[in-house]
């Protein structure tokens, strides 16, 4: 297990933009890619996106796929999530967490950070 830490999360506007930064301790060779999940109040966790460490391969949930983009710093070990043209619907707590793989799958995720707070409210 390595040290996750997830930053960013803030109070913005429907329609504003935000950025999320997330940092891992480290990674194995078995750790393929890093992804975003949210948490609504009264939800179930959902995967966001996903991005492979080698070559910057990327997947997304669908009603977001046109308004984030998730990229990472290998010299880092970060990886980011810009959100554009949020919605009310966004709001969650978002986490981050290292996979074995580009997928969507949760079971496949671990060394899960604490979160950061979006709220999408005027």
């Amino acid at each position: 297990q390595f040290q996750v830490v997830e930053s960013g999360g803030t109070l913005v506007q429907p329609g504003g933009s935000l950025r999320l930064s997330c940092v891992t301790s480290g990674r194995t060779f078995s750790h393929y890619a890093m992804g975003w999940f949210r948490q609504a109040p009264g939800k179930e966790r959902e995967f966001v996106a996903s991005i492979s460490w080698i070559g910057g391969y990327s997947i997304y949930l669908d009603s977001v796929k046109d308004r984030f983009i998730i990229s990472r710093d290998l010299d880092k070990n970060m990886v980011f999530l810009q959100m554009a043209r949020l919605k009310p619907e966004d709001t969650a707590r978002y986490y981050c967490a290292l996979s074995t793989a580009l997928s969507a799958d949760e079971s496949l995720y671990d060394s899960w950070g604490q979160g950061t707070q979006v709220t999408v409210s005027s």
